[in-house]
């Protein structure tokens, strides 16, 4: 198992080279049960499992890794374009309203309510904070809320709330 921490410098030679530390796992060795007697600088010396090795490494290199060690991968270019559907149906993602997207939308509306928005519903029943009303006014479809689902690919889908289940 390999591990990399980079050390940095003073504030005054940010600049400069960094320094990488890789730290190899060396085999367990077992343990001497006649230590008796032993100086303890050998005890520790035995107890030590880790070996640090300093490496100086490039100033180009913008991760502070060996050039060996950095894998670039070219970088692809998707166009976003939106899938026109044909009379209220979903084509992307399940048709009914995912627990995700759910609390997303109870979570923003909250913050609408708690921030002065008007509620969009009825208010002679009596609310004790935010969230009831924002979980009634979804669930009651008043939402004037539409959810962008987007595909890998670049592909996306605007569905209203009411298209949902």
């Amino acid at each position: 198992m390999l591990l990399f921490l980079v050390l940095r410098r003073s504030s005054a030679e940010k600049n400069k080279e960094k320094k990488l530390v890789k730290v190899k796992k060396q085999p367990k060795v077992k343990k001497d049960t006649g230590t008796k007697g032993k100086n303890p600088q050998e005890k520790e010396k035995k107890s030590k499992k880790t070996k640090i090795e300093i490496l100086e490494t490039d100033e180009e290199s913008k991760s502070g890794r060996p050039k060996d060690e950095v894998v670039v991968y070219p970088e692809m270019n998707f166009e976003a374009r939106e899938i026109t559907p044909q009379d209220s149906q979903v084509l992307i993602g399940p048709p009914t309203l995912t627990r995700f997207e759910r609390a997303r939308i109870i979570g923003s509306r909250s913050l609408q309510l708690s921030l002065g928005a008007p509620i969009l519903i009825d208010s002679s029943k009596k609310f004790n904070d935010t969230i009831s009303i924002a979980i009634a006014e979804l669930d009651l479809k008043v939402l004037p809320i539409s959810i962008r689902r987007v595909l890998p690919n670049g592909l996306y889908q605007d569905i209203p709330i009411d298209w949902l289940k």
